[in-house]
């Protein structure tokens, strides 16, 4: 029993902090050579690095953070697999992966959006029926309203339903049942402020306002 809890221990530390490690930061890194976050925030972001690297940078963009929320999730699968749990491990590193996602350590506990590709990762993880039906749904509300929150929850929502229906173990249910649920707590600001027309919609037209904040 006491290695089984070190074991969810190590799990649980490897996930939060792989999860509380900037996407932006390993990709400007590793992969761009450039500090992305210098493009702005939220549509801001979006729009400027979509006319600076195109979809194929977009593509790249996704590959770094599905990878890099990829791995707490093996290395979970892996440690429990000593105890013939590979796939609650998967489901644990998974859960402690969100919850860095969603309150980052090194950010002041101040998430993001790219919450819900982590979502998609962790339930795809878990059973592919449950990430693409929730993938599906999350990308054609916000194709369609221009609103990552209100994709965001709806793909959550359908994780959540999906979940109770397809998946098996109740271990492993209750996991993603859990990081659904803290996808939707995050974003009910969001939602508060959506309901009162205030918030903002996803904007792919050009800004280039970070250029002011260059030293020339």
């Amino acid at each position: 029993m006491i290695v089984y809890w070190i074991l969810l221990l190590l799990i649980a530390f490897l996930g939060y902090f792989t999860g509380s490690v900037s996407t932006l930061r390993v990709a400007s890194r590793f992969v761009f050579k450039r500090n992305l976050r210098r493009l702005g925030t939220d549509s801001v972001f979006l729009s400027n690095f979509r006319r600076l690297y195109g979809w194929w940078g977009a593509v790249r963009l996704l590959l770094t953070e599905v990878l890099k929320d990829l791995l707490p999730i093996l290395f979970g699968s892996l440690l429990l697999s000593l105890k013939g749990h590979a796939a609650v491990g998967a489901a644990f590193g998974a859960f402690c992966m969100m919850l860095g996602r969603l309150w980052p350590v090194f950010n002041g506990f101040k998430g993001s959006h790219h919450g819900c590709v982590a979502l998609l990762v962790a339930a795809v993880s878990v059973d592919v029926s449950v990430g693409v039906s929730a993938a599906l749904v999350m990308l054609a509300v916000i194709w369609f309203t221009r609103y990552l929150s209100l994709g965001a929850a709806a793909g959550a929502a359908v994780a959540f339903i999906t979940a109770l229906l397809v998946v098996e173990d109740r271990l492993q249910m209750l996991l993603v049942i859990f990081c659904t649920l803290l996808v939707l707590l995050y974003h009910v600001p969001a939602l508060l402020r959506l309901s009162r027309g205030r918030e903002e919609r996803l904007s792919f037209e050009e800004d280039i306002s970070y250029k002011f904040d260059e030293k020339f």
